[in-house]
């Protein structure tokens, strides 16, 4: 299967750069440029990329808001791109339906391998901004008030899952604490995700956060 990528940067030397690489690989195949949001947004409802990379500072509309109008109205799915490892719009992004969030600076490999794994429907941030993540939400600064009606869509078991999730365990991981299947946790997750509305994983651990089911401090077991 081909993956079809709409790369979108107002700087016209990196946007051509990420379009050559990408396009250089035999299962990708750019189909659009755009050097704004509004660009973007047009290319990703005219196109129906796979995965559309969206600069986080573009000028007219920027990528955040392209991210909010392309996750919304289209599958496909988002890998922010921005200069810094400390964005202030890296909780906004993700919380619009990003599915990846990875410096400008990315190694080639790096950027083919990120295309990939959010194609597959998986997701996919760079360790920094991992790290500032992470750091922000056991500080707190990056919780909102709790939103525990939500959880009453899951049973049991998915809360039980979620909060796993949460804590930074992989599939694998949460099948060995639940003594259950790693096919067993991945619907769990599947259903979470449907359930909840949410994306991917994500968008399930920000709303791990959100819902009070984990708390700044938690750590996995």
């Amino acid at each position: 299967m081909t993956i079809r990528v709409v790369v979108a940067d107002d700087q016209e030397l990196v946007r051509a750069g990420f379009a050559m690489i990408l396009g250089a690989q035999t299962d990708m195949m750019v189909v659009a440029e755009a050097g704004d949001g509004f660009e973007a947004v047009g290319a990703a409802r005219a196109h129906r990329p796979d995965v559309v990379l969206l600069d986080i500072r573009m000028p007219g509309m920027d990528g955040l808001e392209a991210a909010r109008i392309v996750c919304t109205e289209t599958s496909s799915r988002v890998v922010m791109l921005t200069t810094f490892d400390q964005d202030d719009y890296v909780f906004d992004a993700l919380r619009a339906g990003a599915s990846g969030f990875l410096l400008k600076d990315v190694r080639r490999d790096d950027l083919v391998h990120a295309v990939r794994v959010v194609a597959a429907g998986e997701s996919l941030l760079a360790p920094s901004v991992t790290r500032t993540l992470i750091a922000a939400f056991t500080s707190g600064a990056a919780t909102l008030p709790p939103q525990s009606s939500r959880l009453g869509l899951l049973t049991t078991r998915e809360i039980e899952t979620m909060r796993l999730l949460g804590a930074g365990l992989s599939n694998a991981e949460i099948a060995a604490s639940l003594v259950v299947s790693e096919h067993t946790v991945k619907s769990h997750v599947s259903s979470i995700l449907a359930k909840l509305s949410l994306r991917d994983r994500v968008q399930a651990v920000i709303a791990a956060y959100e819902t009070g089911l984990i708390r700044p401090g938690t750590r996995s077991a």
